[in-house]
């Protein structure tokens, strides 16, 4: 029988680690497990139990909760041979965080029927500080069966959950928002930049869209950075480039081309070439500032 106030999470770099200690604070028992050990590690001063393995993390867990970096990753985790559903209880449930894609989805929600788990298909909204905070919004699809149980969850690491119907429906509204992502660094990138060429100070641009429906509070927090360049990562360029990709594929699947989106992850990939990969998603500025040539 499974303890739904045991979760083994999986998967503990910024977000992971963030995620779990506000389980911790809402009074879960948290079991971490990190391919590097060295990450989960601070968990335990906070309340956590290092596990060695992700099935010795979920032993009698009512969930486990994925937050690693593709899906390949989290299918190694979960459904490898020392993987956590190996050792969840059958009514346990898996709460699968990470934003993989739909072809990603698709094979983790395969594994899950395999192992006969249920599976929630919960990708989150929200980088570093929403992460600290308690505050991402978690875009949820899977049995409605497990809903109530999972909510306790849910509310411990969001400030909102939006169900959203049958496993799937989660990750496909997950890639909408991020291509409304990408698109609007690649302009604000480029916008900052072309306010440099033209000798204006780029932040009065941000002063003239601030509180108007011309402005966003994310152009004045990520636009902010590109002036200042620096680039204190809350989500990395790599992984923005990840999820471009995955973005791309989709589109291509459903016979539609994006241009702009094509063309943010050329500039993410010209900033990861020039050695910024590590560094925050604006750094995408690096591709597009006036003496980059």
């Amino acid at each position: 029988m499974a303890n739904d106030n045991a979760i083994a999470v999986l998967g503990t770099g910024i977000m992971g680690a963030a995620m779990a200690r506000n389980l911790l604070a809402a009074g879960f028992e948290v079991r971490a497990w990190n391919r590097s050990r060295e990450k989960a590690e601070p968990l335990a001063d906070d309340g956590a139990t290092v596990a060695d393995s992700p099935a010795g993390a979920a032993e009698g867990a009512g969930f486990v909760l994925t937050m690693l970096a593709d899906a390949d990753a989290v299918a190694e985790a979960a459904g490898g041979e020392d993987g956590a559903l190996s050792a969840l209880p059958d009514d346990g449930v898996w709460l699968q965080t990470s934003t993989v894609g739909l072809e990603g989805q698709e094979k983790l929600a395969g594994i899950a029927d395999e192992r006969g788990v249920y599976y929630v298909d919960a990708p989150v909204l929200g980088t570093k500080q929403p992460a600290e905070q308690g505050q991402l919004i978690v875009l949820a699809s899977g049995p409605e069966e497990v809903h109530e149980r999972s909510e306790p969850v849910f509310d411990a690491v969001g400030s909102k959950t939006l169900w959203l119907g049958p496993a799937g429906a989660g990750s496909r509204l997950k890639l909408v928002t991020n291509n409304w992502i990408l698109g609007l660094l690649g302009a604000l990138a480029e916008t900052v930049s072309f306010a440099e060429a033209l000798d204006v100070d780029p932040n009065r641009f941000l002063k003239v869209i601030e509180g108007g429906p011309l402005g966003v509070p994310y152009a004045q927090m990520k636009g902010q950075m590109m002036i200042e360049e620096e680039f204190l990562t809350s989500f990395s360029a790599n992984l923005a480039r990840k999820d471009a990709n995955l973005v791309l594929q989709a589109a291509e699947a459903n016979g539609l081309r994006l241009p702009l989106t094509e063309a943010a992850a050329e500039h993410f990939d010209e900033t990861i070439d020039a050695g910024h990969g590590e560094e925050d998603m604006a750094a995408i500025y690096q591709a597009t500032r006036p003496d980059r040539g």
